[in-house]
């Protein structure tokens, strides 16, 4: 049973991490006046990609990065139930917590960089130094807004955060939940912090030497990890979802706020960037840790 639900719930990441990112990429057309392609058009390109070879090899770490970033999103995956209530899609989220959850969300960029390190490609190179150096400031404010969350619930089960919610944590406590969300922002690869695979300036980032099969694989290694990161917050800061219409609802809302945002808001440079994570999220985060915990 618990391998059926392990399926269904791949199955249900993987096609709504794929539609969200072709919602992302026509709502971006549309900020921009243009039109975007079909909204499944990237789910078909990553089942086309996995019936091509690859055209380039660097050896073995090269292939090892993507999956470990597969890995990594899967598992992720699984340790976060989708609903707050009920015994279906709960995954592996009774032999884990949020402290494993926050450990796996780890294993992507350290994957990306393992695989693109070995390449050798300065394009990706400059984006996995860029997406290392902004890592600990990206993760500082999210780690403290979540480790109030958990002190403040007593509990580190995401389900038992969800539940204890009488009102959404984003609203009982604003300031962690921006201090969170500044973070999610450069989490989903959003302006202003898209210094990664910022488009032209490092033209495609760490994914400029795949292809093939591996590139269908960091394709939709993004596509379920969105979704995973989306269901986590909705549980942290949202107080979760009883069915698919409230998850998705809730997700989706969320999803549109950050792509909106990237949309109005400029790139920062990377020292900008860097600079500003570590100081006005991270501020807001302390200082609503603080207020938090006198109330």
């Amino acid at each position: 049973m618990i391998v059926l639900d392990l399926l269904l719930m791949l199955v249900i990441a993987y096609l709504t991490g794929f539609l969200y990112y072709g919602l992302y990429r026509n709502i971006t057309a549309r900020f921009q006046k243009r039109l975007g392609p079909p909204i499944w058009q990237s789910f078909y390109d990553s089942i086309k990609f996995f019936s091509k070879d690859e055209s380039t090899s660097h050896g073995w770490m090269f292939y090892l990065g993507p999956i470990i970033m597969m890995s990594g999103a899967i598992m992720t995956l699984f340790f976060i139930p989708f609903f707050s209530s009920g015994e279906s899609f709960v995954g592996l989220s009774e032999y884990g917590n949020l402290f494993l959850v926050l450990y796996l969300l780890v294993l992507g960029p350290l994957g990306n960089a393992l695989g693109v390190g070995a390449a050798g490609n300065p394009f990706g190179v400059m984006g996995v130094t860029r997406g290392l150096s902004r890592l600990l400031a990206l993760e500082l404010p999210f780690y403290i807004a979540l480790v109030a969350i958990m002190s403040l619930s007593a509990s580190a089960d995401i389900v038992t955060i969800a539940n204890e919610q009488t009102t959404m944590n984003a609203f009982a406590y604003p300031l962690l939940f921006i201090a969170a969300l500044f973070s999610f922002i450069g989490m989903m690869g959003q302006s202003p912090f898209d210094v990664v695979g910022a488009p032209v300036e490092v033209y495609s980032g760490p994914a400029s030497e795949f292809s093939g099969k591996f590139l269908a694989l960091l394709m939709s290694q993004g596509a379920i990890f969105t979704f995973a990161k989306l269901v986590l917050m909705v549980h942290i800061f949202l107080g979760g979802a009883d069915g698919f219409v409230e998850l998705l609802v809730k997700t989706f809302i969320l999803f549109l706020f950050v792509i909106a945002f990237g949309s109005i808001y400029g790139r920062f440079k990377t020292p900008q960037s860097i600079d500003f994570l570590l100081k006005v999220p991270t501020a807001i985060a302390v200082v609503g840790l603080i207020l938090a915990t006198w109330s």
